[in-house]
């Protein structure tokens, strides 16, 4: 089912032409970027979207604030709604716009509000610890 929201941005629900799930991650989820631990959370989501790989979403709660920097880089996904980024000046050029959010995400994937996302090849480390 596709629709147009009032802003002109088409709106697509996840279906079986393209499944999204979030279910809750196993063990606890570490993000680590120069050695320091970014996030680290035991309430992280696992997302699944057909055609992408697995992405983890920490709760912004269990993530250090202090090392992120919001940019102005933001994108528009469809099925999730607009996405803002965040860099992680620790890390250096590597580590510019390695972090996303969706801070008003579309119904169908309300849960990852107030979750942030990593690019695995813009930080050191995203480890499952058991």
């Amino acid at each position: 089912m596709d629709n147009t929201s009032s802003k002109g941005k088409e709106i697509r629900i996840p279906g079986p032409d393209h499944p999204i799930t979030i279910s809750p991650a196993e063990g606890t989820i570490r993000v680590t970027v120069a050695g320091k631990i970014v996030a680290e959370s035991k309430r992280a989501l696992r997302l699944e979207e057909k055609g992408y790989p697995p992405v983890y979403y920490l709760p912004r709660s269990d993530a250090d604030m202090s090392l992120l920097v919001r940019t102005t880089h933001y994108t528009y996904c469809p099925y999730k709604g607009d996405c803002t980024y965040y860099s992680i000046p620790l890390g250096g050029a590597k580590s510019e716009y390695a972090v996303w959010t969706y801070e008003k995400p579309y119904e169908a994937v309300a849960e990852i509000k107030e979750y942030l996302a990593f690019y695995p090849t813009r930080v050191d480390a995203i480890e499952v610890i058991s």
